[in-house]
């Protein structure tokens, strides 16, 4: 592959266009800067001229050259010769790896191509280097299909259910907001740019609302916080509307021109019964403090709410994403270009994606493999063969993820893992916890080392990412890698040849293609009116928001699986309600082998209330064992109150081999799916905590 660059700044510095990759909304516009000499990259910047990265990067991303350059990268292909789990390879060629693999794959696909699984999420956020190449290789060997569910899809699905897409206002505009409710969000760790544009809004004045059960230090830095239970955000909402109707505060123009009217006036008398007192029991919350985020709501033009995916990581978490969506719709606030809400804005992108191309379904040949929920590999990887399940895993590739360690209930995906009749193959740049237990580890390249293409969920602006560097060592592209195995398994089909270029000019279309990506700075903004909601014009096919969703109904509270409220036999052993949020300087599993950002973090902690730690005769630092009837997980206590009363805070996500005791938070959580999307609770838990030796 072709390494385009920049104008050089020295006789051996050049810069190159990049695009952060990570599982963030603000996809930054980078700048890298690489010195010819050395063969490294000696510094990463935000672009200053691209409107939403205006020039900053978050720690982590700053850190990606320490992570590129790293001594530990995997550099070659790597065969096992240890037990699964230990971690324990030999190097091997890529011609040994790709024969091997191919051959065992061929065996199994002979018998039935089901029973070889991909697994796959967002450790890079690219079009190309996600779900291109490596989708045509799935489809052509009609392979299981994979539910890719782990982060968001609880609030996505509710959003596109209520507004028609994942659709929202443009993040600039929130500087020009009177009001901002931040809702499941730690802004300053995990949505930093709009953090700027909030912060802007704050200095002119607005109004800052954090709603999170945890005293984060977004929270810190907002007018009002509101610490409400794990998994009551619906509660909450419906109280709001109450207060909203009781004291006239909508917009009936709004609601008459631009809302579902059967299933307004439904909605309307569901909220009858939801007190600002009822939802204060429910989400320990005071009434007070509901009447007047009410209030403020239903009386401050500019309004606008920042969602994030925090708050649908429980059981209710799409009735819940659902009700709030509706809030802006009631009082009108999208009016305003600085009204409204922002969750996600990834729908705005259909109109420039061709999927299909890229992907190529039509590989199928009229095929329908069965679709397994990456939320519950756990279970899968431990179920025999069955009419309802369909023949047992016996291989899964795993690309872009660490599931050994993000995914709920560990110890079962660990066992799964483990099992020594699985044959696995990872592409990674590390051993991480889940190459450990590798048959095949094959070596990826990072950002900086291939060609790409980014969206947003949290702006409007295609991305391009070019390679700053040559891959290191015997690293390949995710593409490269997977156009190498197709031909190892013999499918001549045409598109198992296409280049990385013409993956990209494939992927766009309309508004934006390729060849206009590469001529810009870096990035082309869509065309989306400033208010785009003024007129109503939702993507629904009435253009109205819906509230009752054929096989959905109304939106109401659902409360979760594990709450002292919802499991009272089971909170009488296990008491403590407990979140997961990431740590501030890790991204889900990807920084935490960067020792600059370890060194941040320190140690797992958990976080507990001082009247939570003194009932157990726990000291600030203590270790710790926080179980349930899952598995344990060893941490330090940390005895604060950004936790509060009856919730602990289990920051993670560590890797496993490098917390205590080979354990990380998710030993805890559990394979029970969201009433929308079908996703993980990771935020819907009980445990206990006690001192450990």
């Amino acid at each position: 592959m072709s390494i385009p660059t920049r104008a050089p700044v020295s006789d051996s510095l050049r810069t190159v266009r990049a695009a952060c990759p990570h599982d963030c909304p603000d996809t930054c516009a980078m700048q890298v800067s690489v010195d010819d000499a050395s063969g490294r990259v000696v510094r990463i910047q935000g672009r200053a001229e691209h409107v939403t990265t205006h020039g900053a990067l978050c720690t982590k991303v700053s850190r990606y050259a320490e992570r590129t350059h790293h001594p530990e990268r995997v550099l070659t292909p790597l065969r096992r010769v240890g037990p699964k789990g230990a971690g324990r390879f030999e190097p091997a060629s890529w011609d040994e790896a790709l024969a091997d693999i191919a051959g065992r794959l061929k065996a199994i696909a002979a018998r039935d191509p089901e029973a070889i699984l991909p697994y796959s999420y967002a450790g890079t956020m690219g079009l190309l280097q996600g779900e291109s190449m490596a989708a045509r290789f799935f489809n052509r060997l009609g392979a299981s299909q994979l539910e890719r569910t782990i982060c968001a899809s609880a609030g996505g699905d509710a959003l596109a259910a209520t507004y028609g897409g994942k659709v929202g206002m443009l993040v600039r505009h929130f500087a020009e907001s009177r009001l901002i409710v931040i809702w499941g969000s730690h802004s300053i760790a995990s949505n930093l740019h709009f953090w700027t544009f909030a912060q802007a809004a704050k200095r002119a004045g607005a109004k800052l609302v954090c709603i999170d059960p945890r005293r984060t230090e977004t929270a810190d830095k907002c007018h009002v916080h509101l610490p409400l239970r794990p998994g009551t955000d619906g509660a909450l909402a419906l109280a709001l509307m109450h207060e909203l109707v009781a004291n006239d505060w909508i917009d009936h123009d709004y609601i008459a021109r631009h809302v579902d009217a059967a299933g307004w006036a439904a909605l309307r008398e569901r909220v009858q019964a939801w007190t600002p007192e009822r939802a204060a029991e429910v989400c320990g919350l005071e009434a007070d403090a509901i009447r007047a985020l009410a209030r403020d709501l239903g009386t401050t033009q500019p309004a606008a709410i920042r969602l994030n995916y925090g708050m649908q990581r429980t059981r209710g978490g799409g009735n819940a994403a659902r009700l709030i969506a509706l809030l802006p719709c009631l009082t009108g606030a999208w009016r305003h270009r600085a009204g409204g809400l922002l969750l996600s804005s990834s729908g705005w992108f259909a109109s420039v994606r061709d999927d299909a191309a890229r992907q190529r379904p039509d590989l199928l040949a009229g095929r329908v493999p069965r679709t397994l929920n990456m939320s519950t590999i756990g279970d899968d990887l431990l179920r025999e063969a069955a009419p309802d399940f369909g023949p047992k895993v016996e291989a899964v590739i795993v690309y872009n993820s660490n599931p050994v360690a993000v995914a709920p209930e560990s110890p079962k995906v660990a066992r799964g893992f483990a099992r020594e009749d699985l044959f696995t193959v990872v592409l990674e740049h590390f051993l991480t916890d889940t190459a450990d237990h590798a048959d095949w580890v094959l070596p990826a390249t990072t950002q900086l080392e291939h060609l790409d293409l980014h969206v947003s969920y949290g702006h409007t602006d295609v991305l391009l990412n070019e390679p700053a560097l040559a891959p290191l060592g015997q690293a390949l592209p995710n593409t490269e890698i997977f156009r190498r195995l197709a031909a190892a398994m013999g499918f001549d089909e045409p598109c198992f040849r296409d280049s990385d270029e013409t993956l990209a000019a494939q992927t766009l279309r309309g508004a934006v293609t390729f060849e206009a990506l590469k001529a810009s700075p870096g990035w082309i903004s869509l065309p989306i009116p400033d208010a785009p909601f003024a007129d109503g014009g939702f993507p629904t096919p009435d253009g109205r928001v819906r509230i009752d969703v054929p096989g959905w109904g109304l939106p109401d509270f659902v409360p979760p699986w594990e709450s002292v409220a919802s499991a009272p036999e089971l909170a009488v052993r296990y008491p403590l309600a407990m979140i997961s949020p990431p740590a501030r300087n890790f991204l889900n599993s990807t920084f935490v082998n960067v020792k600059s950002l370890r060194d941040i973090e320190a140690e797992p902690i958990v976080e507990i209330h001082p009247d939570d730690a003194a009932a157990r005769g726990l000291a600030d630092g203590a270790p710790v064992r926080v179980f349930n009837d899952r598995g344990s997980y060893h941490c330090t206590a940390r005895v604060s109150t950004r936790a509060r009363p009856g919730v602990v805070n289990g920051l993670g996500i560590w890797w496993r081999k490098l917390g205590m005791r080979g354990t990380n938070v998710n030993e805890l959580t559990h394979q029970k799916l969201t009433d929308i999307g079908r996703a993980p609770c990771f935020y819907d838990v009980l445990v206990e905590v006690e001192a450990a030796a």
